[in-house]
């Protein structure tokens, strides 16, 4: 296909055509009269070779290419607007614009909260908005960085595209304040045979991998999309879980749980900012690399000693 002949400007309009599955409607969102918008979506079917939309009752619906073409012309114009919208210069203390990272509930309470923080006081016209990363996210890596300023995510999980790398975390276990089967320690045979409570995504896949490298298959009793959430799931139960050493530190205080060393070495959490290759000389992308960096450096050194869970710190 010969890029060079086609209007672009048509991208935007099949977007607004199979969001708003309305040609009225379409053309007022792009300013345009009906029958400019007709028109377009004309030469839309004869590229296409497909109606895209047809009426249904008093209504129009999409094709099936049409449906499939709506999730990638959201992209596609996002990818877009991030590539026009690209800078050779950047000042930061003037500058007034938005970055999307998609993010664990993990990694923006441990990283993003400073990060936030270092943004206010240097770029107070610089916007930050965390998403949940999606499960998909190893199904079209490309596609989900593309549309996006930065994915926050440990090494192991997704390879060959651009990162930094930020900070190291280890991971230990959650148990129970009082619990009747784990004493001081726990042994690998407690993690065979007690409920677990999980982060259900699959970015946790070098640790689970590990388990099963050594011959241990989690009982999932209850799975949730929050970090933060299974220390309240642990508490006053049977059941265990594996979460970050930094992030357990951060809790500290907010349930009745100990914190355990795993009963083998486990395997390094290297957290770092991937993104994708078409920001990479972009100087507004520069200098949020540069600067989550340089935030990622005040988390030197090993991870902070830890303490129980409902232990109140007498210095505070």
């Amino acid at each position: 296909m010969n890029l060079a002949r086609l209007d672009l400007n048509l991208v935007v309009a099949l977007r607004a055509l199979l969001e708003e599955r309305n040609v009225t409607r379409a053309g007022r969102r792009m300013g345009l009269s009906q029958p400019a918008m007709s028109a377009a979506l004309a030469r839309l079917r004869r590229h296409f070779d497909d109606e895209l939309l047809v009426r249904a009752g008093g209504q129009y619906e999409l094709t099936a290419l049409g449906q499939v073409l709506l999730d990638r012309t959201s992209t596609v114009c996002d990818l877009l607007e991030r590539l026009f919208s690209s800078q050779a210069h950047f000042d930061p203390a003037a500058e007034s614009r938005e970055f999307r990272l998609l993010a664990t509930d993990y990694a923006v309470a441990v990283f993003g909260s400073e990060l936030a923080r270092v943004v206010h006081e240097e770029a107070p016209g610089i916007r930050l908005r965390f998403a949940q990363t999606p499960p998909t996210v190893l199904d079209d890596t490309a596609t989900l960085l593309s549309a996006t300023d930065g994915l926050l995510m440990p090494h192991g999980v997704i390879s060959g595209f651009p990162a930094t790398d930020l900070y190291d975390d280890r991971w230990v276990f959650l148990v129970a304040d009082h619990h009747p089967e784990v004493g001081d320690r726990i042994t690998t045979e407690d993690l065979a045979r007690l409920p677990w409570v999980t982060y259900q995504r699959t970015y946790d896949a070098p640790a689970v991998r590990q388990l099963g490298m050594l011959g241990i298959e989690p009982h999932v009793e209850v799975s949730v999309d929050s970090f933060q959430t299974l220390p309240f799931l642990v508490a006053g139960t049977r059941r265990i879980a594996l979460v970050q050493g930094r992030l357990a530190e951060r809790l500290r205080g907010v349930a009745p749980v100990r914190i355990m060393e795993p009963p083998y070495e486990a395997v390094p959490l290297r957290q770092a900012l991937w993104w994708h290759p078409v920001h990479t000389r972009d100087a507004a992308h520069i200098w949020l690399r540069e600067t989550a960096a340089r935030v990622a450096a005040s988390f030197a050194g090993p991870t902070p000693v830890i303490h129980r869970l409902d232990e109140h710190d007498p210095g505070v």
